[in-house]
């Protein structure tokens, strides 16, 4: 019986304030050329495991991992780009509904890999804070979704076994695969209907059903 459900933030709860993801952008920007999840993966261990003082600071480091030398126009274009996409985040539109209505019956937890400039600000600015009895971020905790010893952090916080939470989050790389290599049971939001997965659900309206449906 789930007791508990783990919450991707971006892409799940909160849509991005740009599109292409801004992960994607930046691999578009900087020019490179590698599979997106080859990127990604050394993006967020560089980007998102530890607090930078600036963006600058950060994309600079950015730039080391993928030795790369931009001229200052593009560092500027990756910062100009990420500052909208904190700018313009905001939740989708039944994400507060459906929190409201989960927490009724369920403890609530946000895990998510993310910078230390992004998150914090639209929690804040949208009250998202009041719907989680725990939340881990990888800045934060040094860990990602692809580390168990982040879930093992989270599940801490709840009190709760493997057995009795599920994950839910929209990436089949970070969300769906963490969860399974942590035993953990997932559902994939798949808003665009791209991917195939058993348990999955078009928008967190539907996820309640599911998870009554399967008690």
């Amino acid at each position: 019986m789930v007791k508990a459900i783990l919450f991707d933030f971006w892409g799940t709860l909160v849509e991005n304030g740009v599109f292409p993801s801004p992960i994607r952008q930046v691999r578009y920007i900087l020019r490179l050329r590698m599979p997106f999840q080859e990127f990604v993966v050394k993006f967020e261990e560089t980007f998102m495991l530890k607090k930078f003082e600036t963006l600058t600071r950060a994309f600079e480091e950015v730039c080391n991992t993928f030795q790369v030398k931009p001229p200052q126009f593009v560092i500027e274009k990756l910062i100009g780009m990420w500052n909208k996409h904190m700018l313009l985040a905001k939740p989708f539109p039944e994400t507060i509904k459906i929190l409201e209505k989960l927490k009724k019956d369920y403890k609530l937890a946000l895990i998510a890999n993310t910078d230390n400039f992004s998150l914090d600000p639209v929690l804040n600015k949208f009250k998202l804070r009041q719907y989680f009895d725990a939340i881990v971020l990888s800045y934060e905790s040094g860990l990602l979704k692809s580390d168990t010893k982040m879930f093992d952090e989270v599940l801490k916080k709840l009190d709760v076994k493997k057995k009795d939470c599920i994950m839910v989050g929209d990436s089949m790389e970070s969300d769906i695969a963490g969860a399974a290599k942590a035993k953990i049971k997932a559902v994939l939001v798949d808003r665009r209907e791209r991917r195939e997965y058993e348990n999955k659900i078009k928008t967190l309206e539907e996820l309640k059903p599911l998870l009554e449906a399967k008690k």
